[in-house]
């Protein structure tokens, strides 16, 4: 892992208006620009944290992508998420001040770190960063509570077309095409997300290629018909 204490200045950062507020006055942001100091760069395959180490910040993701996952009780990888740029990593560890899950980039990462005290302290002295870290938490659960329905209720074909739907608008959100992408995990990793067996992951995959709806070349993906996915995720809403 690789540590700079280059200074990362926010206000000049193309990314800010994904993980930070907007409408912050240049004091605030000065501020804010004192806080984020530094950044992290992980390489492939490597952790950012893992369970149990002890929780000191939160980290915006600057490029690259990340798995979290926690360990079952049988020792097996359980995916609980997947994280691209623009996007906070670490409100697992508010909790207990002990992460409880594996933060693992699955290609060559680089974060800013966000020492959570002074994030906190600031938070105080302006409430519109205030309102953006409460507006990040919420964000985690609604995720969560997304998840639980997709694993509770959906069919094969449910889960793997809203997952692909989820992630080119969370990509096209950041200036990527709205129909192609490049699949960053494995189809394990999104068998173990989704609560699906390998085997049904690239059954379902198969058949979305021969309906014409999407076309995959490797970890390349491209949605042929974005329609398509949304009638098989949500009926009702796409007549």
């Amino acid at each position: 892992m690789d540590v700079h204490s280059i200074k990362v200045a926010c206000s000049s950062c193309n990314l800010r208006e994904l993980c930070l507020p907007m409408g912050l006055n240049s004091e605030e942001m000065d501020k804010l620009d004192s806080v984020i100091s530094s950044r992290r760069r992980i390489k492939r395959g490597t952790a950012l944290f893992n369970t149990g180490d002890k929780f000191t910040s939160l980290y915006a993701v600057r490029s690259g992508f990340f798995k979290t996952c926690v360990t079952t009780a049988d020792g097996r990888d359980q995916v609980t998420g997947f994280q691209m740029t623009g996007e906070i990593i670490g409100l697992d560890g508010i909790v207990s001040d002990h992460h409880s899950c594996d933060a693992i980039a699955l290609e060559d990462a680089e974060v800013c770190v966000m020492p959570f005290d002074d994030v906190e302290q600031l938070s105080r002295e302006f409430t519109t960063l205030q309102h953006h870290v409460h507006k990040i938490m919420s964000r985690e659960i609604v995720r969560d509570h997304s998840v639980m329905l997709l694993l509770g209720s959906m069919r094969a074909e449910e889960r793997l077309a809203a997952f692909l739907l989820n992630l080119v608008q969370r990509l096209h959100a950041r200036g990527f095409s709205q129909s192609e992408l490049i699949l960053r995990m494995t189809r394990e990793e999104i068998g173990s997300y989704l609560g699906m067996k390998l085997e049904t992951v690239s059954r379902t995959f198969s058949k979305f290629v021969e309906e014409g709806t999407i076309e995959v070349k490797q970890r390349y993906v491209h949605i042929k018909n974005t329609d398509a996915l949304k009638q098989i995720v949500n009926p009702q809403t796409c007549r």
